[in-house]
């Protein structure tokens, strides 16, 4: 999670009581497995192209971010947008702004190349 969290959408305390209610009593343990959190995978090879598209303001950009890099480095296809003054879940807003449209397209173009 972002040490500049000021995502407006999602809160740190929303997300505690997601991953709370997600994983229950493994919440911040060894025991969670990579499926339920897939930044606790040590081996990203072989996973199929990604597409990463996430809000500077997001709370989890850094580790959105971070993601990307690693599947990078294995070998992944990865592409990654970070977009300026754009919260969490911002993608959802439709055509109410330039930047969720942006984000919309972006994501139906990489879905065009990489989807057959």
């Amino acid at each position: 999670v972002s040490s500049t969290w000021s995502d407006p959408i999602w809160s740190p305390s929303a997300n505690t009581f997601g991953w709370t209610a997600y994983l229950g009593a493994k919440k911040g343990t060894a025991d969670v497995e990579p499926y339920a959190a897939a930044s606790r995978a040590t081996n990203l090879v072989g996973l199929p192209p990604t597409l990463i598209a996430v809000g500077a303001l997001d709370g989890f950009s850094d580790e959105d971010i971070d993601y990307a890099v690693r599947l990078r480095h294995d070998g992944v296809v990865t592409e990654l947008h970070v977009y300026p003054g754009a919260p969490h879940a911002f993608d959802t807003f439709g055509d109410f702004t330039a930047v969720s449209r942006q984000a919309n397209r972006d994501m139906d173009e990489w879905l065009e190349r990489h989807i057959q």
